[in-house]
C-alpha cells in the first residue's frame, strides 16, 4: 500500500511534463486534431451515403466518437514515452534519479501529464469534428469514464514503452506495430459486427476494442457490447498494466544503469 509520503514531489514532475508538451503544442496538440479531421473528411465523404451503423446512424457522426477516443490513446501513449526515452537519451533522466521520488510518484506525474494530453487532444478533436455531424450525448458519464480509464491506459503503457526502450527505433516499433494495430483495429472505423466471424472474435480480445465501443455508447445509447463489460474489461487491462509499471519504476528496470 502506498503511504501520502510515496506521493512528495509529484506536483513539481507532473507540472514539469505538462510544461514538456504544453511548449510545443503546435506539434503535440494542434497537429494530432488536424490528423483527425483528415481522417474524418476522407472517411466521411466517401462513405456517409453509403453506410448506415446500427441501422439508422450516419457514417460521419458515428465515426467521431472513434476518431476522439482514437486521439485520446495515441496522444496518451506518446506522452509518457517519448518523455521517458528523450530522457534517457539525452542523459537527463539522471536529475531524476537522484530526487528521492518515489515509484507511485513517477507513475502518477507521467499517467497524470499522458492523460492531460489525451483529453486535452480528444477535447480539441471533437470540437472540430461536431461541425461536420454533432452526434447526440446519451450518456455523458461513459464518455467521461472510457476517455479516463483510456488515457490513463495508455499512459501506463507508454510509461512501460518508455523503461523498455533503449532507442527511438525500439519505441518506433513498439508503437508502429502494436499501438497503431490496436488502434485502428479496436472498431473506431467500423462496427465490429460487420466482420467475418474470425476477425470478430480478434477484435474481441483487443482491449483497445472496449474503450471505443464504451466510449461510443456514451454518445449513442448504443454498442456492439454491454458497456459493463467494456468497463471490466479495461479496468482489469488497467489494473494489471499498472501494477507492471509500477513494478518496473520499484526496481529500476532500464534506469539505474
Amino acid at each position: 500500500m502506498s503511504s501520502p509520503t510515496a506521493f512528495a514531489g509529484t506536483l513539481p514532475l507532473l507540472r514539469k511534463e505538462l510544461l514538456r508538451f504544453w511548449k510545443v503544442s503546435f506539434q503535440t496538440i494542434a497537429a494530432p486534431v488536424l490528423t483527425a479531421v483528415l481522417y474524418l473528411l476522407i472517411f466521411g465523404h466517401v462513405l456517409e451515403d453509403h453506410v448506415k451503423v446500427y441501422n439508422q446512424l450516419g457514417y460521419t457522426q458515428f465515426l467521431i466518437p472513434g476518431l476522439v477516443m482514437m486521439s485520446v490513446l495515441q496522444n496518451a501513449f506518446a506522452n509518457s514515452s517519448s518523455s521517458l526515452i528523450q530522457s534517457k537519451i539525452t542523459g537527463n533522466l539522471v536529475f531524476l534519479l537522484v530526487t528521492p521520488l518515489s515509484h507511485w510518484a513517477w507513475f502518477t506525474a507521467y499517467v497524470g501529464a499522458a492523460l492531460a494530453r489525451g483529453l486535452m487532444v480528444g477535447t480539441g478533436v471533437f470540437a472540430v469534428t461536431a461541425w461536420f455531424g454533432l452526434p447526440p450525448i446519451s450518456q455523458p458519464l461513459w464518455i467521461l469514464t472510457f476517455a479516463l480509464l483510456g488515457g490513463a491506459l495508455l499512459g501506463a503503457l507508454g510509461l512501460i514503452a518508455g523503461l523498455w526502450a533503449e532507442k527511438f527505433d525500439q519505441m518506433a516499433a513498439f508503437q508502429n506495430f502494436i499501438i497503431v494495430p490496436m488502434t485502428f483495429l479496436a472498431g473506431v472505423f467500423y462496427s465490429v459486427h460487420s466482420l467475418p466471424p474470425f476477425w470478430l472474435g480478434a477484435s474481441k480480445l483487443n482491449p483497445f476494442f472496449y474503450l471505443v465501443d464504451g466510449f461510443r455508447h456514451g454518445f449513442f445509447g448504443v454498442s456492439d457490447v454491454s458497456p459493463w463489460t467494456s468497463l471490466t474489461v479495461v479496468s482489469l487491462a488497467f489494473v494489471g498494466v499498472s501494477a507492471l509499471a509500477l513494478g518496473l519504476l520499484k526496481s529500476g528496470y532500464k534506469l539505474r544503469h
